[in-house]
């Protein structure tokens, strides 16, 4: 690592509980460019502000930690969810959810749909979390700028429209049904239905851990990871797997993976990881 990353880092350490060592090192210096280049300041007076500015602190985290997210992003992981795994759970008394790194909430109200379709929803319990408040904010709120609305259709459609297992009790589920589309603004927006479903919390999982006292059915932790180098990928798979539930799965995304040993411990499907308890 450089050593201009390398101080901005203790830096942050230095005046906050926020730690990014454990950061890919591409992708952390990939976001501090963009601040520099957005805030039109260089790396050495940017770590002076960080030190005497603790709200230009706050908002420089942020801008480092956020993710994109959409609606269904990955189709194939959530036809998956849809049409083989979700349905074995129907029989459960509760279902845990917990959502990890959940920027926007995008894909927590992705999850909902799917839940409502199977008849599960009120038995869910679903916490979201992430280090990031101003996302969280607009997770609540549901409301989301959306330039490509029939690309995002397009992704609703594949995965509530189409039935590819020949499923008898298949019904055709439009967007309309959950989605407010407002072309005009490029807005769509969630309907109450899902809104009120979530408990949502700021919480940082490197330093927090499980604060919830339960184990969970599912943990969504998607395109979180990429941005971790492998040791800590490989410290948070091992947390992940020792707070699922023995039937439970973790969903990564596609572009992520796990390596080594800790691999065993599961059985992928798409990017869907079945915990194995043998």
């Amino acid at each position: 690592m450089s050593s201009e990353m390398k101080n901005l880092i203790d830096a942050i350490c230095e005046v906050s509980t926020y730690d990014f060592s454990d950061y890919s090192e591409k992708s952390f210096k990939r976001r501090v460019e963009k601040v520099i280049e957005d805030h039109r300041i260089n790396i050495g007076d940017l770590i002076v502000k960080i030190k005497n500015s603790e709200s230009f602190l706050e908002e420089i985290v942020k801008e480092i930690t956020v993710n994109t997210t959409e609606i269904f992003r990955d189709t194939k992981t959530w036809q998956t969810l849809k049409n083989d795994i979700l349905r074995k759970y129907k029989d459960k008394e509760s279902i845990d959810i917990w959502h990890v790194g959940c920027s926007t909430g995008q894909e927590v109200y992705s999850i909902l749909i799917l839940l409502n379709e199977i008849g599960m929803m009120d038995k869910a319990r679903i916490i979201a979390t992430d280090l990031n408040t101003d996302v969280i904010d607009v997770a609540k709120k549901g409301v989301y700028k959306f330039r490509e609305i029939d690309e995002f259709i397009e992704s609703y459609d594949s995965v509530m429209m189409t039935n590819p297992n020949g499923n008898p009790n298949h019904i055709d589920v439009p967007y309309q049904k959950y989605i407010i589309i407002n072309r005009r603004k490029n807005i769509i927006k969630i309907k109450p239905l899902l809104l009120n479903k979530v408990e949502y919390y700021k919480h940082d999982i490197i330093l927090d851990g499980n604060i919830f006292g339960r184990k969970f059915d599912f943990i969504f932790c998607r395109n979180v990871l990429i941005y971790f180098n492998h040791q800590l990928q490989n410290k948070l798979f091992e947390f992940f797997y020792e707070n699922i539930n023995d039937d439970g799965a973790l969903i990564i995304g596609r572009h992520e993976g796990m390596l080594g040993q800790i691999s065993g411990k599961f059985k992928k499907i798409e990017s869907i990881y079945l915990k194995n308890i043998s």
